[in-house]
């Protein structure tokens, strides 16, 4: 039914890792191969392609569905529906930015700053020519094919460049002035593809697997026993999705817990739990949360 587009380079392995987490595994002869499959009614054809193309070849129908970064989006200026994002970026959970950066030296502290005819170097000549016009700024943007933040000063007065943390850029001894975009990455469709109610039920739930796995990564399931006389002090230590869940213990005296709690507070949580008098503490992983 579908034809799926999925982003290869620095974005690939994350999202191969996704799809497997969420039972959608995509397969293919060789890791070098173009082509692959995913075992499932609802994809009918799979291609791996640089995320830079990916917004063009789904806004033309060449695919139904793709994921890509909205930056290459804004980029290409391409025509396609949004479906949602998907929190997750080469190394990290958190969004890329499109920055602004000059060398630490320089006197500029703001994109408004920057002088008529100052040299830009970029791999997102469009978007940071609309940026720089929008601020009245006329530049000289051209275009960068790699190693962007090695061009200042000899070849560039400035880049723009992705980032998730900076430290690249400061490494090679720039300094970010202006944030262009925050870029996640987002499941993108063909307009004309997400007006067929078939496929676009199909888009949604694959949507949702995808959206599922990614909140699971970031809970867990915590099962808990507790005396009848501790429940207050036991409930009232539980963060929660929603109020949990309290079963009576077979012949009394106390009770069964479970809810489902952020991961990153699991190591003081537990401890807190078994002094509030809590035991039989259970800490279980999570495949998927659907709402």
């Amino acid at each position: 039914m579908l034809r799926l587009v999925l982003p290869k380079g620095s974005l690939e392995r994350a999202t191969l890792e996704l799809f497997a987490a969420a039972d959608l595994a995509v397969s293919r002869s060789s890791e070098i191969d173009y082509r692959a499959s995913i075992a499932d009614p609802r994809v009918d054809e799979v291609r791996i392609l640089r995320p830079q193309e990916i917004p063009v070849y789904v806004a033309s129908g060449l695919f139904d569905l793709g994921i890509t970064g909205r930056d290459w989006i804004e980029e290409r200026g391409a025509s396609v529906v949004s479906l949602g994002e998907l929190n997750y970026s080469k190394a990290t959970t958190n969004p890329i930015r499109v920055v602004l950066a000059v060398a630490a030296g320089s006197p500029f502290e703001k994109l408004a700053d920057l002088p008529d005819g100052v040299r830009v170097s970029t791999e997102y000549p469009e978007l940071t020519s609309r940026a720089l016009a929008a601020h009245g700024v006329n530049a000289r943007v051209s275009l960068s094919y790699g190693a962007t933040e090695a061009k200042v000063p000899d070849i560039a007065d400035c880049v723009v460049e992705i980032t998730e943390t900076g430290r690249a850029l400061r490494a090679a001894g720039l300094r970010i002035i202006e944030t262009l975009l925050v870029s996640r990455t987002e499941l993108i469709a063909n307009p004309e593809a997400a007006a067929d109610p078939e496929k676009y039920h199909a888009m949604e739930q694959l949507l949702t697997l995808l959206q599922g796995t990614l909140e699971a990564r970031e809970k867990v399931l915590v099962k808990l026993n507790v005396p009848a006389n501790r429940l207050e002090s036991v409930v009232d230590a539980l963060p929660s999705l929603r109020a949990p869940t309290v079963s009576e213990l077979s012949g009394g005296g106390g009770y069964a817990l479970e809810t489902v709690v952020p991961k990153a507070e699991i190591n003081t949580l537990i401890p807190e739990l078994k002094d509030r008098g809590a035991t039989d503490i259970l800490e279980l992983a999570l495949s998927k949360i659907v709402h």
